[in-house]
């Protein structure tokens, strides 16, 4: 995947794609933790119920980790390990806490895992330029998924 330069903060690309059921939302996460390795960051922003967790049971699945993987937002964040010798998965969910400043004491930057934050603009860019910014919108039934910072060129 082609990401920004370290430091520069604008995400190089962007794909979207049109999801029309739970199923096809797990389906998108796991082609894309199929593609993502250690140190990746992903962070995750639409309405509450617009598909965030959805979007990350499948990312586990592509991954291989242990799950289930469900939503952290009472324990803030959980580590989900491999099962086939790949990156562990950290779950956060940003959205009870107030300011960067208090996501920033979880320190959950690791270089030897995948990182993945519901509700994380404005608190967690901080972690690594490597990035993917997932933005979901509810539309009608379904939701449109864009995915900024990923090589066009990688199928989902």
């Amino acid at each position: 995947m082609s990401r920004s330069p370290k430091g520069s903060g604008a995400l190089p690309s962007a794909i979207v794609r049109e999801v029309d059921s739970p199923a096809a939302m797990v389906e998108l996460g796991r082609l894309l933790g199929m593609r993502l390795r250690a140190g990746d960051v992903v962070l995750l922003s639409g309405e509450l119920g617009a598909g965030k967790t959805t979007l990350m049971r499948g990312l586990g699945e592509g991954l291989g980790v242990r799950g289930p993987v469900t939503s952290p937002t009472f324990v803030i964040a959980r580590r989900h390990p491999s099962l086939v010798g790949g990156p562990d998965l950290i779950h956060a969910d940003a959205y009870r806490l107030g300011s960067a400043g208090e996501f920033e004491d979880l320190d959950l930057a690791d270089e030897q895992a995948v990182v993945c934050v519901e509700w994380g603009r404005d608190r967690a860019e901080q972690l690594s330029a490597r990035r993917l910014e997932i933005d979901i919108e509810t539309v009608g039934e379904g939701r449109t998924v864009r995915i900024a910072g990923i090589d066009r060129t990688v199928p989902l």
